[in-house]
C-alpha cells in the first residue's frame, strides 16, 4: 500500500514559470481547494536566476512584481530604425525572484500545496497513477505535470528543424547617462551577423542602468567569451568603456514546431517548453504560459485523460514555415524581422505573436515576408 504521506492528487515537476503558474492558477480556483499538490524542484528558488518580459494590454494581475514598464520599443537594423509607440500594449519586465516570492506567498496561504527541494531522478506511469522518484524519496500522484525536457527528445528527431534562442545578458551600471529609460530596444540587428541571426536586446531602467543582452536565433551555441566580447563591443559603440556588472544571465531556449504533446498520456502532461508552450518563432514564453495554464485549469475541471489536452492551432503551422526558412537561411533573420516591423502595425505583430490575430493580420504579415523562400518552405513542409 502506498504511504499516504507521499501520495498526492497532483505532482508538478519543476518550479519554473509553467509549474508555478499552474500551481498559482490552481490556488485561485475553488475546484482545487481539496486537492493535494506537491511541487518538486532541485532549486529552492531563492535567487534571481532569470527575467521574463512580455507585452500585454492588461498587466494588473502582475503589477506587484513588474519591475519596469515601457510604452515605446526600438527596432533597429541596417535598413530600418524606428522608435515605435505601443499604443494599446505595455512591454513589461518581471524579475524571477519577485515572481517566485509572490507565487510562494500565495501558495503558503493554501494549506493543500507543498514545495520540496529535491533532485528528480525518474518517473513511471501506472494504470491510475504516476510514481516519481527523487534522490531522497518516492512519491505518487493521480496526475503528473512535468516541465522537464529530456535533451535527447529533440536530438533524436529529424522532421522538425530546431534552432536555439541563446543569450548572455549583463545588468550594467555606468558612470554616464547613455540609456533612454523609457525606450526598450526590442531588437538591434545593426551588429555583425556573421552568417547567423544576431541582435542586441537592451532594457534600460535608468539613464545609467540597463540589461544588455546578446541574443542569437541559430542552431549552435557559442563559446561564452564570444557573447561577452559582443556585449563589450556594443557598449563601446555607445561610448561606454567603464561599467559595473551587477548580475549576469544566460539561457538557451529551443525554437521548434515539434509536436511535444505526443508524449502526453492519460496521467502525464508536459508543460512549459517541454509541452510546446514556448512560441516557436520567437522563444517568448510568459504570455503563452498565462494562456495555456488558463486553458489547462478549465480542462482539468471537465476531463480526466490528460492526453486529450491539445494546443494545436494555425500558429504551429506558421512557426514551422518561418523556422524552416530561418534554419535553411539563418543569415536572413535580420531581413525577416525588419520586413515584419517595417511593413506591419505593431499591434498586429503582437496579436500575431500571441496567437490572437485575425486572418487579415496573418495575411498582412505573411505577405511582408520574402516570397521565394517561404514558398519553398511551404512546399517542402506540405
Amino acid at each position: 500500500m502506498q504511504d499516504a504521506i507521499n501520495h498526492f492528487d497532483y505532482i508538478i515537476l519543476g518550479a519554473g514559470l509553467s509549474g508555478l503558474m499552474l500551481a498559482y492558477r490552481m490556488s485561485q480556483d475553488a475546484f482545487f481547494k481539496d486537492k493535494s499538490v506537491l511541487i518538486l524542484d532541485k532549486s529552492d528558488k531563492k535567487i534571481n536566476d532569470r527575467t521574463w518580459c512580455f507585452w500585454s494590454q492588461h498587466t494588473a494581475e502582475w503589477d506587484a512584481v513588474i519591475s519596469k514598464k515601457w510604452k515605446t520599443i526600438r527596432f533597429k537594423s541596417a535598413e530600418f530604425d524606428a522608435e515605435i509607440p505601443l499604443k494599446k500594449y505595455t512591454y513589461s519586465k518581471i524579475e524571477g525572484l519577485d515572481f517566485y516570492n509572490q507565487i510562494f506567498e500565495q501558495l503558503q496561504a493554501s494549506k493543500n500545496f507543498q514545495f520540496r527541494t529535491e533532485t528528480y531522478l525518474s518517473h513511471r506511469e501506472h494504470r491510475v497513477s504516476v510514481e516519481v522518484q527523487t534522490k531522497n524519496n518516492i512519491y505518487s500522484a493521480e496526475k503528473l505535470f512535468t516541465s522537464i525536457l529530456p535533451p535527447e527528445r529533440l536530438k533524436k528527431q529529424t522532421q522538425f528543424p530546431v534552432l536555439q534562442q541563446h543569450f548572455i545578458g549583463w545588468e550594467v551600471e555606468i558612470p554616464s547617462s547613455v540609456f533612454e529609460p523609457d525606450i526598450a530596444t526590442f531588437m538591434d540587428f545593426d551588429i555583425p551577423q556573421r552568417g547567423n541571426t544576431r541582435f542586441m536586446y537592451v532594457l534600460p531602467t535608468a539613464k545609467n542602468k540597463a540589461l544588455v543582452e546578446y541574443t542569437l536565433f541559430s542552431e549552435k551555441l557559442l563559446p561564452k567569451a564570444e557573447y561577452e566580447v559582443a556585449i563589450q563591443e556594443y557598449l563601446e559603440e555607445l561610448g561606454v568603456t567603464e561599467y559595473t556588472i551587477h548580475s549576469k544571465e544566460q539561457g538557451s531556449i529551443p525554437m521548434t514546431a515539434f509536436p511535444f504533446e505526443q508524449f502526453n498520456s492519460k496521467n502525464i502532461l508536459h508543460i512549459g517548453t517541454a509541452g510546446g508552450w514556448t512560441r516557436g518563432s520567437t522563444g517568448y514564453t510568459f504570455t503563452y504560459t498565462l494562456k495555456r495554464t488558463e486553458q489547462l485549469i478549465a480542462f482539468l475541471k471537465a476531463e480526466h485523460d490528460l492526453s486529450k489536452f491539445s494546443i494545436k492551432d494555425r500558429y504551429r503551422w506558421y512557426d514551422a514555415i518561418f523556422l524552416d526558412v530561418l534554419y535553411r537561411k539563418n543569415q536572413m533573420g535580420a531581413q525577416l524581422f525588419t520586413r515584419m516591423f517595417k511593413k506591419n502595425n505593431v499591434d498586429a505583430i503582437f496579436r500575431f505573436l500571441d496567437g490572437e490575430s485575425s486572418l487579415k493580420d496573418d495575411l498582412s504579415i505573411i505577405l511582408s515576408m520574402p516570397k521565394k523562400e517561404f514558398i519553398k518552405s511551404f512546399l517542402g513542409l506540405k
